[in-house]
């Protein structure tokens, strides 16, 4: 449901004339296509579409692991498409949290060091001990990834991200490799962090049943948006139906 009157909180992206191109020539594929945007600060968005859609591309771009081919991306008052390397690098240590679907945990370090990784480079860490117990993983700190399910392995991927209180968290799939309790407890972390910490939460997911948790559902296909909704009233992730 969408309600026109709502008051819109501040930007956090704005997004204009957005696109890219990757390849030359008849060949090359428009990832996006001239996208214009704007995303409130504070709020949990899912990005939803199939696949090659564009929405990972977008998520990139705005987390400063891509370039556009061409448009423009602020983030608050700062120009991202005009940053060099070593600005965005740093915009990303002190401002972007990642997820992805696969957890990319260092093997031979426990949950609460692979969480600690980051808390060396932060800006204001949160203390490791407090960031696994925002994800309810307190008593698994000392697990090895190989001693911890799929599901808190995703967890201590989460609070790894968290652990440097960024300003906003891009998740990409982060349920895509996970069965529906183990999703559903997944997401219900993300909305925690959102709610309890003011996070700016994007996620990435073709998984329509996803959306019913977000305050605003973006829907991607061929390159572009067709479609924004506003959700006045958002499911709690043990709601969503699988």
């Amino acid at each position: 449901m969408q309600n026109k009157d709502r008051p819109t909180p501040a930007p956090i992206f704005t997004v204009s004339s957005l696109s890219k191109v990757y390849g030359t020539g008849p060949a090359a594929v428009h990832a996006l296509r001239g996208l214009d945007l704007t995303l409130p600060e504070g709020e949990l968005v899912v990005l939803l579409g199939p696949s090659g859609s564009g929405k990972s591309t977008l998520l990139n771009i705005i987390g400063g692991l891509d370039r556009a081919s061409s448009g423009r991306v602020m983030f608050k008052d700062r120009d991202l498409t005009a940053m060099t390397e070593a600005q965005l690098t740093r915009y990303r240590r002190d401002h972007v949290g990642f997820v992805f679907q696969f957890y990319n945990l260092m093997p031979s370090l426990t949950a609460y060091e692979n969480v600690e990784l980051v808390t060396e480079i932060a800006a204001d860490p949160m203390a490791p001990d407090e960031a696994l117990a925002l994800v309810g993983l307190e008593q698994r700190s000392h697990h090895y990834p190989s001693e911890l399910s799929g599901g808190e392995q995703q967890r201590v991927a989460i609070a790894r991200a968290v652990a440097k209180q960024p300003t906003v968290l891009f998740c990409d799939e982060p349920t895509g490799a996970l069965d529906s309790t183990t999703g559903r407890a997944v997401l219900k972390v993300l909305s925690d962090v959102n709610k309890r910490l003011g996070t700016t939460v994007l996620i990435v997911t073709h998984a329509a049943a996803t959306a019913a948790m977000a305050d605003r559902v973006i829907h991607f296909a061929d390159g572009d948006i067709r479609e924004i909704v506003h959700n006045d009233a958002p499911l709690g992730a043990a709601e969503i139906e699988w």
